[in-house]
């Protein structure tokens, strides 16, 4: 493969090349509505992407295709030939198809029907056929087709590497979304978050992955335009350029699985491994298992359309993906969470990035809490990392990184490490949706530090801090008891029946108990005394896993003194009275 592909971003202004071929769509008005405009300016800005990048070989390819073209298998002979994952065995390129103005369409489609089989299906993705009759018969094909055509649109990955087209590709996929009123953080998750994400997966294994013949797979389920993929992949090489790094990832959206498998095409990286389909009901990568998964999976969504095959699996116990519970249909994202522990190696680790509910949602025997048993009595939960508020496109709430972890180092057995580093940010001169605020390197640096020395200890930066805490396995867990009192009659004597008291279902209360202290003892100290004819259905005890963490983090705030209150009352009343006594003075109103 040609070593044109540096992962490493250059200095092509993004901002301008995006708005330079978004642009193009001044050609669409009338025609098509703003917000549709990605559906030809998304795939043309990737045929383009192929066409650019294949003109250094194209001579060469057409050569062998003429010695070939009669085999009946010859991809490995035009591949080789391009140098690519990839070729097109069309004579045509933008330049001649623009010198036969009159046949634009016919050539087009013969020149697209020149891609390997591999191109094909992200052009199906794309559904771009349609939108191809559309502007031929409105005149307009030929216009679209030279303005990709300037020199200024040039996208060969000579000049703009893999990254650079990535940032492009986020670029325009947010304009798309913002013109569609669509929430644009659907599709991809700001890199400052992404670099955090990788980071904290390979912080503890730099050693190992500077060995020679490493080979690495890493797995997005929720892949988007795979920008996950291709940072993970990019910080692995950065620690070893000869490392194998093998990406897999699947995704629901058309458009953004064509854009992510043309990214991995021309990155000379197997697009094989690059599925479209529901991950959580028609999983494509049934039986494999992975280094690191990293995903930004969907949260607040329901899971009505994938509930049938979803209840299903969880019927196959430990043979199926969902076997430790089920989440309340109304939010998948810890499906998500189970789906990607499912795919870990036993030395695998992950990070997913998850909003607050997982933290405590469900009460004990739920499906939330068991999912969080399943992770913290297998002491694979490693650690949860609180992110700054406003720091992604698509929403403003409280968020967090959970790594997950099979194989946890002995010094973090039996622990997890929870870091508030809510503070962590640098605030945007600009916001872009909800993004406010960016994670800069320096607090990525720091966040990172905290996790790689798992201390409870505070770090500090410029007035910001960063907490982190350790706290044992057991600590998380309760025994959810049901407390019972007697029903009794008009004399205030329980109700019996045989040698048993009758519960009065109205005064039935529960009680969280830690699993660290005995349930009898606690009900002894905590209930007796003030309900001493109460007991405990030990029948009806359930155990349940929640994570607190606020309450881990929460800093006392003497309440402020009543005479200073006082004091402060005082002088608002004298200013408001002197403001009114010149706004009435001498009993007119002051002009």
């Amino acid at each position: 493969m040609s070593d044109i592909y540096s992962s490493m971003q250059t200095t092509v202004n993004i901002q301008e090349k995006s708005t330079m071929i978004w642009n193009n769509a001044n050609h669409l008005v009338g025609l098509y509505k703003p917000h549709e405009y990605g559906k030809v300016i998304l795939p043309m800005t990737v045929i383009k992407r192929f066409h650019d990048t294949l003109l250094p070989t194209r001579e060469k390819v057409l050569e062998t295709y003429n010695k070939v073209k009669n085999f009946e298998v010859k991809d490995g002979f035009l591949e080789a030939a391009s140098e690519l994952s990839f070729y097109n065995v069309s004579p045509f390129t933008f330049e001649s198809l623009l010198a036969d103005a009159s046949h634009i369409e016919e050539n087009f489609r013969a020149y697209l029907n020149g891609f390997s089989d591999n191109v094909q299906d992200v052009l199906a993705h794309f559904e771009f056929d349609k939108e191809i009759t559309k502007l031929a018969n409105n005149n307009i094909l030929f216009y679209i087709i030279q303005e990709f055509n300037k020199k200024s649109s040039y996208l060969g990955a000579d000049l703009i590497t893999a990254v650079d087209m990535g940032y492009i590709f986020e670029d325009l996929i947010k304009t798309f979304s913002e013109s569609y009123n669509e929430e644009a953080g659907a599709h991809f998750t700001s890199r400052d978050i992404i670099y955090l994400m990788t980071d904290l997966l390979i912080c503890d294994e730099k050693d190992t992955l500077l060995e020679d013949g490493v080979v690495k797979t890493v797995y997005d389920q929720t892949m988007g335009t795979s920008q996950m993929l291709g940072c993970m992949e990019e910080r692995l090489r950065a620690l070893d350029a000869d490392a194998e790094i093998r990406c897999f990832g699947q995704e629901f959206n058309p458009e953004t699985y064509a854009i992510a498998k043309a990214d991995m095409i021309i990155k000379g990286s197997n697009a094989d491994n690059m599925e479209y389909g529901d991950t959580l009901s028609n999983d494509k990568f049934s039986g494999y298992t992975f280094d690191y998964c990293i995903s930004n999976p969907p949260f607040g969504i329901d899971w009505k359309r994938e509930e049938a095959a979803v209840r299903a699996e969880n019927k196959l116990g430990d043979k199926g993906r969902f076997g430790p519970g089920l989440p309340k249909i109304s939010d998948g994202q810890m499906l998500f969470m189970l789906n990607g522990v499912s795919k870990l190696k036993e030395s695998g680790k992950m990070a997913i990035i998850q909003n607050g509910s997982p933290l405590f949602s469900g009460a004990a025997g739920s499906g939330e809490s068991e999912i969080r048993r399943y992770l913290i009595e297998n002491d694979w939960l490693d650690a949860i990392i609180q992110l700054p508020t406003n720091a992604f496109y698509n929403t403003e709430i409280a968020t967090y990184i959970w790594i997950i972890s099979k194989n946890k180092p002995s010094h973090r057995e039996g622990k997890v490490q929870l870091i508030d580093a809510s503070n962590m940010y640098e605030a945007r001169r600009k916001s872009i949706g909800f993004k406010k605020n960016d994670i800069s390197d320096t607090c990525r640096d720091i966040i990172v530090r905290a996790y790689g020395e798992f201390q409870n200890k505070t770090y500090t930066y410029d007035e910001k801090n960063c907490e982190s805490k350790t706290i044992d396995n057991i600590d998380f867990g309760f025994n959810k008891i049901v407390v019972e009192s007697p029903m009794c009659d008009d004399t205030g004597r329980p109700v019996m029946k045989g040698k048993k008291k009758v519960p009065d279902t109205s005064k039935r209360d529960t009680e969280s108990v830690p699993l660290t202290e005995d349930i009898d003892v606690y009900f002894e100290r905590e209930v007796q005394p003030y309900n001493p004819d109460a007991w405990i259905d030990k029948s009806k005890t359930n155990v349940g896993y929640e994570i607190p963490f606020t309450r881990y983090f929460y800093k006392y705030v003497p309440p402020e003194n009543s005479e200073d209150i006082a004091l402060r009352i005082r002088g608002l009343e004298q200013s408001i009275s002197a403001s009114l006594d010149r706004l009435f003075s001498k009993g007119g109103v002051e002009k």
